[in-house]
């Protein structure tokens, strides 16, 4: 468990939680709304529960919760191409702006360190302020083309079925650890 401010705390989520996190999910989409970079269907989509399932057996899910202990936010994270990739990050706009999605991509950061994973990855909108630069303030920086992996183009190419990808990047943090 991780305490972040003092009425907050991230630790893995549970089973119980997956019907919580659908709805902060599905909220936290809703932003997304004015700018007209995501499908209708996108915006009414949210992270399948087998998906978060399956994290939470991995140890890949994790939640924030508030002092009375209910979600807030969450993040998503898996294994790719020897990166520690962050599939989704998702807080529920009435806990916005507080520093609790920046807390969990510090966790992020953490579980890499633990993992002994060099690299934290991320695809996100290059131009919208709480996409490509908030994870620039964290110590992200876009990858150019010519740099991304083969899985980063094939989950690229799953992305533009709902998602305007000539406005979204691939974003890398790295350590010196090892």
């Amino acid at each position: 468990m991780q305490q972040t401010r003092p009425s907050h705390v991230i630790s893995p989520a549970g089973r119980e939680d997956i019907d919580t996190l659908i709805q902060i999910d599905l909220a936290a989409g809703q932003l997304f709304a004015p700018t007209g970079l995501m499908s209708g269907d996108a915006l009414h989509d949210h992270v399948p529960a087998t998906v978060l399932e399956q994290a939470i057996e991995a140890g890949d899910l994790f939640h924030i919760c508030g002092a009375d202990e209910t979600p807030v936010g969450f993040v998503l994270v898996s294994r790719r191409g020897g990166t520690l990739y962050l599939d989704q990050i998702s807080v529920h706009p009435d806990h916005g702006r507080q520093g609790l999605g920046a807390a969990l991509v510090r966790h992020v950061f953490q579980l890499a360190k633990q993992r002994k994973l060099k690299q934290v990855t991320l695809s996100t909108f290059r131009d919208i302020p709480w996409n490509a630069p908030f994870y620039r303030k964290l110590g992200f920086r876009e990858l150019a083309r010519k740099e991304m992996a083969a899985w980063m183009l094939d989950l690229e190419a799953i992305q533009a079925h709902s998602l305007d990808v000539s406005q979204r990047c691939f974003m890398v943090r790295k350590f010196g650890w090892l």
